[in-house]
């Protein structure tokens, strides 16, 4: 009996839980052209390989492919447009001395960038 009270008082906690993971997020407000372009100047592909953009073949970083898809970034960071702007535009503010580096990008651009990443499924 006390197992199915403890069952019964957690349906609503996994409910929910899985309610927050199947909603869609809304997409983030970049240019995705520019978005590409920005990646390719910004040498985004030495590290990462990403799809849709010629010679981002990196191994460095993880590769980006399914960014749109995946419920986490950063390792820790819930998949949202804001968070990954937060992790493209200063990404040592997220955690101090990881691998990846500030890149001096402008607000719009790393919102460019997300919005590149998040076409991609």
């Amino acid at each position: 009996m006390r197992f199915f009270l403890i069952v019964l008082a957690a349906l609503p906690c996994l409910a929910g839980c899985d309610v927050w993971q199947s909603a869609a997020a809304p997409g983030p407000s970049g240019d995705v052209q520019q978005g590409a372009q920005l990646i390719v100047k910004s040498g985004c592909g030495t590290c990462h390989e990403i799809p849709g953009i010629s010679g981002a073949d990196g191994h460095v970083g993880p590769p980006l492919d399914h960014m749109a898809e995946r419920t986490i970034i950063a390792g820790f960071l819930p998949n949202t447009p804001d968070n990954m702007r937060a992790w493209i535009e200063n990404p040592q503010a997220i955690v101090p001395g990881n691998a990846m580096p500030n890149m001096e990008l402008k607000d719009d651009e790393a919102k460019d960038i997300t919005a590149y990443l998040y076409t991609l499924r």
